[in-house]
Parts: structure tokens; sequence; C-alpha cells
């Protein structure tokens, strides 16, 4: 049953998301706002899929503000990159370059204005980030990055990158941590998702005119903690 029901989402998905890149073709001569609002659409669409074929749903624990924040948030699935379009008013992310080049959704993604990092390109790509995250938190949309810059499975290990110390310093945003359990149901890579409840936990902000060892220790501890304690939850009976 469960491979059935994943390989429905599978098809539901891909369906879903096949259909929405063709439909919206017009929001290319759109404004930026109206392609962030079909973004959305299709996220959900995504979490609704996933809740009544699967049996995945989810729940935010914490209090999210509004407004121009960083959002700095654990990456464990795929999963992590749609919620965000759901659940924020008009979330950037900051995102690899390379997935600009994918076809069509490469598209829909600078029409959106999402942040696209050449992670090889130093300084440069780094001032450029900077500058685009502040006009973005600046106008009061959140931006969303994953400072580890990849998925990591749960229990595993990888850096955070200080990327995001210069994003927080530079644009004077607040930095609001968040921990989730998403690879524990729907893995990396994986074809099985599973039925459950993901919890996203929104964690307190950290404090400001902390140094970049600080900042980075601080950050990294909050989120792994909570993380830890969240995939602990869900294996327990």
């Amino acid at each position: 049953m469960i491979v059935v029901r994943a390989a429905l989402f599978n098809v539901g998905f891909f369906g879903w998301t096949i259909t929405m890149l063709l439909v919206c073709l017009p929001a290319m001569v759109a404004p930026p706002t109206t392609v962030r609002r079909l973004t959305a659409l299709w996220a959900r669409g995504v979490l609704w899929l996933a809740r009544w074929v699967v049996g995945l749903d989810y729940r935010i624990t914490g209090e999210m503000p509004d407004g121009g924040v960083i959002f700095a948030v654990k990456h464990q699935s795929a999963w992590d990159t749609i919620v965000f379009l759901a659940c924020l008013k008009e979330p950037v992310y900051v995102l690899k370059q390379e997935l600009i080049r994918i076809p069509l959704y490469g598209r829909y993604a600078r029409l959106a204005e999402h942040i696209a990092v050449d992670r090889a390109g130093g300084a440069s790509a780094l001032k450029a980030m900077v500058s685009a995250a502040k006009a973005h938190l600046d106008a009061g949309r959140p931006v969303v990055i994953f400072p580890q810059g990849t998925r990591v499975v749960p229990g595993g290990t990888a850096p955070y990158h200080p990327g995001i110390y210069a994003l927080a310093k530079e644009t004077g945003a607040r930095v609001v941590p968040i921990a989730l359990n998403s690879g524990v149901f729907w893995g990396r890579r994986a074809f099985l998702k599973t039925a459950g409840t993901i919890t996203v936990a929104v964690l307190p902000a950290l404090e400001p005119g902390l140094d970049r060892r600080r900042f980075m220790g601080e950050l990294e501890q909050r989120i792994e903690t909570a993380t830890t304690e969240l995939e602990a939850s869900v294996r327990q009976p």
C-alpha cells in the first residue's frame, strides 16, 4: 500500500507540476508578484496531494513572523523547498545557480525573483546575493535560506556556511532559525513518502549584534538540537 500511494503521489506531483508550468505560461509577462502567487498555488496543490494521497501532513510550532525576516531553515528534503512557498507571503528563496538552468522551472524562478547564487563565485557572488536579498527584505518580503546549502539526511551532518552571517550583518534583518523533521517521511531522493505529520519548529530569532563565531555557533546549535529532538519524537512509540 505504501508503494502504491507513493506511486500515485509521484504521478500526481509530476502531472500537477507540468500542468501548472504550461497553464501559467502567460505569467511570463506578468509582474513578479503574480508569479509568486501562482507558485504558492502550485505548492498548496503539492501539499494537498501529499496529505490526501500519502497521508503526509505538517504542523508549525512557534510563531512565524511576518515581513522582511530571514528564515534560516534546516534542509532534509525536497519538501522543505515547497512548504514555505505555501505558508509564507511571497517568500524569496536563496538557491543554487544550477537550478536556474532547469527548463521552464528556471524561468519561473527568475521571474519570481528568487536569488540564484554561484557557489564558486566568491566575494562577488556573495555581494550580489546580499544586495538582492536586501531589496526584498526592505520591501517586506521574507527570505528563505538553507545555511547548510544541501539536503542532509536525518542524523547526518554538514557544515553551516557563513554566507548567512554576511546576509544578516549587511541587511540588519532578523534571523529566525527553523528546525524540521521532513527527511523522516520524505527522504532525500527517495521514491517512498510515508504517512505522518512533519513538524516545522520556528525557533526564537537570534540576538542582534553577535560576532561571526557566536552567530554561527548559536545558529547551528539551535537548529541541530531542535532537529534531533524532532527526529527522535517520530521514532518513539
